[in-house]
C-alpha cells in the first residue's frame, strides 16, 4: 500500500496545488449541490470553476523529454567570489519539445530560465554565477523542468539532474617568512634528551667505543690528548597547534567570529604549505589535517557553538592532541577575559610557545602579555601578517 501511494497515487496528487485543490473542492461542492437540488446558480458558478481547471491540466499534460547537465566550473571557491556552472538542456528525442521552464535551486533560493521550443537533437546551454557573501556549504540543485497553467491551479515538475556541493571557504591570507618565523626553527625544538647526533650541539664528553668518529672534536682532542667527541641535544620537529574558540558568547559579531575562521584558517593553511607538523581543532572537533583541501572544508562548517565549556579546557585539549607541540595558536573573539586566557595557557605544556589572537573588528594591532602568553589584537585580516611579526620580535 506504501509503494502504491508513493509510487502512483502520490505523483498525480502532487500536481494539484494548494490553491487548485480549494478550486476543486469549491467545484465538486457546487456541481454535487446544484445538480441535486437543482440550483441553476450553483451549477453555472461549478460550470466557471471547471473551465480553468480542464485548462490547467491541458498545461500540464504530457511528459518532456529531456537530457539535462549541471556542471559547475568548480565545487570549491573562496569567500567574495562568484562560483560559475552551466545548464545544459538538450532533446534527445526524435520529435521537438515545447517550450518550458527550468528552475535550479542555490541553497534556500531558486533561479528561474526559459526553455525555447527544441527540436530533434537540439540543445540549450544557461550559464549562472552564484555569489557567495558568506563561509558555507552551499546545495546547488536540483534542476527541474516545470508545466503550470498561467493560474498555478495546477504545476508538474520532473528532476532531471541531481544536487552537488558548493564548499565556500573562509577568506585566507598567505604569511610571508617574516610573519611565520616565530614558526620557524631551522634546529627544531630542543629537548633535555641527550643524542649522539643531532644538530644542537650541548657539550663535549670522553670518547666511547661505538661514537661516530665525525662527531670527534680534534682540538679539545690534541689539547687534552684523550678523544673527546660532541654531545648534541635531542630536537624535535616543529608542531604548531591551531586552536579556535567557538563559544558564542566570546564573539561580539558574525563579522568578528568570521575574522577569527579566516585567521585561523590562514595559520593553518600556511603551517601546511611549509610542511609543519599541524594540528587544529575547535571546541567542538578536530579539522583534517591530511591536504589542504581538507582542512579549508573543515574550516567551512565551523559555527559559533552555545555551549559553555570551561574556557581552559582550550589549553588541556591542546596539551592532549599535541603533548609535544612547539607553538599554541589560540583564536580568540573580543570578550574573552585575561583571566580565561591565563588559565588556558596554564594547561599547555611547560617550554610550548604560546599564542593568543585576539580578533576585534576594526581594531589596530597591538601587543601585550598575560603571563607567559603572548597576546596580539587583530582587527583585520589584512594585518595578520604584521600581527604576527610583532610576535616575533
Amino acid at each position: 500500500m506504501a509503494a502504491l501511494w508513493r509510487d502512483r497515487l502520490h505523483p498525480v496528487l502532487d500536481v494539484v496545488s494548494p490553491i487548485g485543490w480549494a478550486v476543486l473542492g469549491a467545484t465538486v461542492v457546487c456541481w454535487t449541490i446544484g445538480l441535486a437540488l437543482h440550483v441553476t446558480e450553483l451549477n453555472v458558478i461549478a460550470f466557471v470553476l471547471s473551465v480553468p481547471l480542464v485548462i490547467a491540466a491541458l498545461f500540464v499534460l504530457g511528459r518532456a523529454s529531456y537530457r539535462v547537465t549541471l556542471d559547475l566550473q568548480t565545487h570549491r571557491v573562496v569567500v567574495g567570489t562568484r562560483a560559475v556552472g552551466r545548464v545544459e538542456v538538450a532533446n534527445p528525442t526524435q520529435r521537438p519539445i515545447l517550450p518550458s521552464r527550468i528552475e535550479l535551486a542555490v541553497g534556500a533560493a531558486t533561479a528561474q530560465f526559459l526553455v525555447p521550443r527544441l527540436g530533434p537533437e537540439d540543445e540549450h546551454e544557461e550559464l549562472f554565477a552564484v555569489p557567495t557573501k558568506r563561509r558555507a556549504v552551499l546545495v546547488v540543485g536540483p534542476v527541474r523542468s516545470v508545466r503550470d497553467d498561467p493560474l498555478s491551479l495546477m504545476r508538474r515538475q520532473v528532476t532531471w539532474a541531481q544536487a552537488q556541493e558548493l564548499y565556500v571557504h573562509p577568506r585566507t591570507v598567505r604569511l610571508d617568512e617574516a610573519a611565520t618565523g616565530f614558526l620557524r626553527d631551522l634546529e627544531g625544538t630542543p629537548s633535555s634528551h641527550l643524542s649522539s647526533s643531532d644538530i644542537a650541539f650541548h657539550a663535549l664528553r670522553d670518547y666511547v667505543p661505538g661514537d661516530d668518529r665525525r662527531h670527534v672534536h680534534w682540538r679539545t682532542t690534541a689539547r687534552t690528548g684523550k678523544l673527546m667527541v660532541r654531545q648534541f641535544e635531542e630536537t624535535r620537529r616543529s608542531h604548531v597547534v591551531v586552536a579556535l574558540d567557538t563559544r558564542a558568547d566570546h564573539y561580539e559579531s558574525d563579522d568578528e567570529f568570521e575574522l577569527a575562521v579566516s585567521a585561523a584558517a590562514s595559520i593553518a593553511g600556511q603551517t601546511y604549505r611549509e610542511e609543519k607538523e599541524l594540528t587544529a581543532f575547535t571546541v567542538e572537533e578536530t579539522q583534517r589535517t591530511t591536504t589542504m583541501r581538507q582542512l579549508m572544508d573543515d574550516y567551512t562548517v565551523v559555527e559559533r557553538t552555545r555551549e559553555r565549556p570551561p574556557f581552559h579546557t582550550i589549553g588541556q585539549r591542546a596539551a592532549d592532541l599535541a603533548p609535544n607541540a612547539s607553538s599554541v595558536m589560540i583564536v580568540v573573539g573580543s570578550h574573552t577575559t585575561a583571566r580565561e586566557l591565563n588559565a588556558a595557557a596554564t594547561q599547555l605544556p611547560v617550554g610550548v610557545t604560546a599564542v593568543a589572537i585576539r580578533c576585534v573588528d576594526g581594531a589596530e594591532v597591538t601587543r601585550s602579555a598575560i603571563g607567559g602568553l603572548d597576546v596580539v589584537t587583530l582587527g583585520s585580516l589584512d594585518t595578520l601578517a604584521r600581527a604576527l611579526r610583532a610576535v616575533g620580535r
